[in-house]
């Protein structure tokens, strides 16, 4: 190894895994770990108080830009929006939590493999829409859910956005990540077309699309397992209080 390549700036990362094991504040940590980065890479104090300044000054819109869709969807939850979103599942008979989840996979894939990753996310799609949507789906199967239940129910909700865009968006010819591996490799020598790049991302999004589909399908063999024990013997007592109502 190099004896000229200073490896203190690293500790960055041991602050930001500390600080998140012990859930800290994000917006703390990240900036303790700026400060530890920059003092192990013995830059002077002025220069990290500029760096820190130019960065909000580059960001101090982006606030706004966050907070309006949040307002936006904070509306129209207090106005019922998850309950709309549980009962319109909830009359659709063939669905279930797995096969819901399963169409937003591939609608996630599809569409940041085109560039419109903002089309889903936690904030704006999961919270308000999805998750609500898969528990309205189990609920119209298996009545009402315990808090263990739903709250599996979101985790798999966030998990299959996370997976639809992680593995849709390397297939976007312009992604980040996809110019930055083809700058870098051109500047080893290796001239790569990000075209090349994005589409051998292809196969990795099939693989990752059967692989959480399959564990879709196991959530919804595991809910029967869970959940549809009870639920035929609510149905049978209700029957047999609507017939004994029609036959008096």
């Amino acid at each position: 190894m190099p004896t000229d390549i200073n490896l203190w700036p690293l500790l960055g990362v041991a602050v930001i895994i500390a600080g998140f094991v012990l859930r800290f504040n994000p917006m703390l940590v990240v900036i303790v770990t700026a400060i530890v980065t920059a003092f192990a890479a013995h830059f002077p104090v002025e220069k990290i108080l500029a760096a820190i300044g130019t960065g909000f000054i580059k960001t101090r819109n982006l606030p706004l830009i966050i907070l309006l869709p949040l307002s936006v969807i904070g509306l129209l939850e207090r106005h019922g929006l998850r309950q709309h979103a549980q009962r319109w599942i909830s009359s659709i008979k063939s669905a279930t939590s797995g096969r819901l989840l399963l169409v937003y996979l591939g609608a996630r894939q599809l569409t940041a493999a085109v560039g419109l990753t903002s089309l889903g996310g936690h904030p704006q799609m999961v919270r308000p829409l999805l998750a609500p949507m898969a528990e309205g789906a189990a609920e119209a199967r298996y009545g009402a859910l315990t808090d263990r239940i739903r709250h599996k129910l979101r985790a798999y909700a966030a998990a299959t956005d996370n997976v639809g865009l992680f593995f849709g968006e390397d297939i976007f010819v312009a992604f980040g990540a996809i110019v930055l591996m083809t700058t870098f490799l051109r500047e080893a020598g290796i001239e790569l077309e990000p075209i090349h790049v994005a589409l051998w991302g292809i196969p990795t999004a099939v693989c990752a699309f059967v692989i959480h589909g399959w564990r879709l399908r196991r959530l919804d063999r595991w809910l029967d397992r869970e959940l549809a024990g009870s639920a035929p013997a609510v149905d049978e007592h209700a029957t047999a209080a609507a017939a004994s109502v029609k036959g008096a």
